[in-house]
């Protein structure tokens, strides 16, 4: 009898266990999905936004700093709510703390840098280009790291960052070759991946500050990046633009740039639930495996032909990178093997 119920016991247990894990990876699934979903909308709207006739508005950095608003306000209201019942909780904080403002400020520039060269790269090159042209991210952060924090790369790693930057010379090349290539547009996806380096790197510093919450990191970012973009948009003569522009009456418009803060805002959501309930590394994948998908989709909605050395640079790049990630995944894992020493033992 008692060998019997331990049986059906092992049974309902082991049937429990199968019943977790499909739940998981159907979760997984579901936020990989997501996060694929509002990533490669999130850049069709905003080449849209920056480029399309319809719209008609050279005022990237304007476009920019509205999404910097309506991210700043769904931000306020979550805070004020707590966040969203059974999703998340929104962490309590403010930006107008002398003491945050004075840590955290460095950053946000660094931060409104970043996505203004972003959107100003996306503006003047195709989708399908854009990941070759904001490619140089990790042969950054490799620099950087060695330069500011001293923390050495492997060979492997480093071997990687030059296929990388063979994978970007060749992109650029063949662009060049096809006639649609913007030598401006260039130049602000190598100033986007530096910035993007800098900034991955000195959130680790100021995230401190902010007990860790990534979430008020953004909060604040965004509501600081609204007073550092307008003298970003004087310089830039967007002003005149803005005087001068015909279709603020436009319903459309305000659509399409209020669909832009959401899904601006959304991005960064499902960025981080995807870390959450996977991991950083499969993140990584994911962002690259992404952007191959959004390549593929970008030359055939705008209905360009791309010759194969254009392609390959593509594979190059997006192979190259999976490779670094799965690499510094490995030299982690090895690393947190590691004894740790008395002396170190006494430290800690």
């Amino acid at each position: 009898m008692h060998t019997k119920t331990g049986a059906y016991s092992r049974k309902v247990s082991n049937m429990s266990g199968q019943s977790d894990l499909c739940s998981r990876y159907i979760q997984i699934f579901i936020v990989v999905a997501c996060y694929w979903v509002v990533s490669i909308v999130t850049v069709f709207v905003n080449k849209s936004l920056l480029s399309s006739d319809t719209i008609a508005l050279e005022a990237p950095l304007f476009i920019t700093w509205f999404q910097c608003i309506v991210s700043f306000l769904i931000c306020f209201i979550l805070s004020k709510t707590g966040g969203i019942p059974g999703l998340f909780n929104f962490p309590k904080g403010t930006p107008w703390s002398l003491d945050i403002m004075s840590k955290v400020i460095p950053l946000s520039l660094m931060f409104t840098l970043m996505i203004s060269a972003n959107n100003l790269c996306l503006k003047y090159v195709g989708v399908p280009f854009y990941y070759i042209g904001r490619s140089l991210t990790t042969v950054f952060n490799v620099i950087f790291s060695w330069l500011l924090l001293k923390q050495a790369t492997s060979y492997r790693c480093i071997l990687c960052c030059i296929f990388i930057i063979f994978g970007f010379y060749l992109g650029v090349d063949q662009e060049s070759l096809l006639d649609s290539f913007s030598l401006k547009g260039t130049i602000y996806g190598v100033v986007g991946s530096l910035t993007l380096s800098l900034y991955s790197i000195f959130t680790k510093k100021v995230l401190p500050s902010v007990n860790q919450e990534i979430w008020l990191l953004s909060y604040y970012n965004n509501a600081y990046s609204i007073i550092l973009f307008i003298p970003l948009m004087v310089m830039n003569g967007e002003l005149s633009q803005l005087w001068n522009y015909t279709n603020f009456h436009s319903l459309y418009f305000w659509f399409q740039m209020l669909i832009g803060g959401v899904c601006g805002f959304a991005i960064g959501y499902v960025t981080s639930l995807q870390i959450k309930v996977t991991s950083p590394l499969t993140h990584n994948i994911s962002g690259t495996a992404k952007a191959c998908a959004q390549t593929v989709i970008a030359t055939q909605w705008y209905n360009e032909t791309k010759n194969t050395l254009w392609w390959t640079s593509n594979l190059i790049v997006l192979g190259s990178s999976a490779l670094y990630a799965r690499f510094k995944q490995i030299e982690m894992e090895v690393e947190s093997r590691k004894p740790i020493s008395e002396e170190k033992t006494s430290l800690v």
